[in-house]
């Protein structure tokens, strides 16, 4: 009776390490490392305000053709998206006053909001005009990273800043950021060592992050650097800064 028990349990713990390993070996074989967000047609698009048509969105792999592009991802933002932009639109415009040659976009994307939180940014574009504020409404809701994503992708700027649109970061904090960026490109271009060994990674691609965890304190910009990104994120040279909520 014995020496048959031990066969059936050899017999059920083999049937399962084959039964796992299949499963493993599917998983590995049908998934990949990023996410594959399929864009429905209508993401394509955005409304221009000024000829009121539909145009097409730039390809990531386009070169960019501006200096900054804000991605804003927003869901159900009517009421606080206006006081955002206020704020943001004041900086942008009277940085582009003092230095012409700064140009800049910002992607509103409204991330299937069930208010009027797409009206809300056509109003800012008819205002300042589609080549500054552009709206991307997405299809359905894709979730706050996928918000980012498809902004980005959708974007021309050589650094790509991303905000939330509660404006609880002050956007004249840029300069914190884009200092830091300075910094590390800086440092990645350096022949210096002893600079070199201070980041774990080394390439074309750099990300800032602001935190507002300590807002008693001053925000310290924490710098990496991104080497061997293989994720469709335009071309080698962009930069990449971010603002973003600590949780994240």
């Amino acid at each position: 009776m014995i020496p048959l028990l031990t066969e059936a349990l050899t017999f059920i713990v083999s049937v399962a390490v084959v039964v796992i390993s299949l499963f493993l070996f599917y998983a590995y074989k049908s998934t990949s490392s990023y996410p594959e967000l399929k864009r429905h047609d209508s993401e394509k698009f955005y409304f221009d305000t000024g000829t009121k048509t539909k145009r097409r969105f730039p390809d990531y792999l386009d070169k960019p053709t501006l200096d900054l592009s804000v991605v804003v991802p927003a869901y159900n933002e009517e009421a606080r998206l206006p006081v955002m932009m206020a704020e943001t639109m004041e900086y942008l415009e009277k940085r582009q006053t003092n230095d012409p040659s700064f140009t800049y976009e910002i992607i509103i994307v409204d991330d299937g909001s069930k208010d009027n939180t797409t009206e809300i940014g056509l109003r800012q574009s008819e205002k300042y005009g589609s080549d500054k504020v552009r709206v991307l409404t997405l299809h359905k809701n894709k979730g706050k990273g996928g918000a980012v994503r498809m902004g980005v992708l959708s974007s021309r700027g050589r650094n790509i800043l991303f905000v939330d649109a509660d404006g609880a970061s002050k956007f004249s904090d840029l300069d914190k950021l884009e200092g830091s960026l300075s910094i590390l490109l800086a440092v990645e271009r350096s022949d210096d060592k002893k600079y070199k060994k201070l980041l774990k990674h080394h390439g074309t691609l750099a990300v800032v992050c602001g935190s507002r965890a300590h807002l008693e304190k001053e925000s310290i910009a924490q710098l990496a650097s991104i080497s061997g990104a293989r994720s469709p994120i335009r071309h080698p040279g962009t930069r990449w800064v971010g603002v973003g909520r600590p949780e994240r």
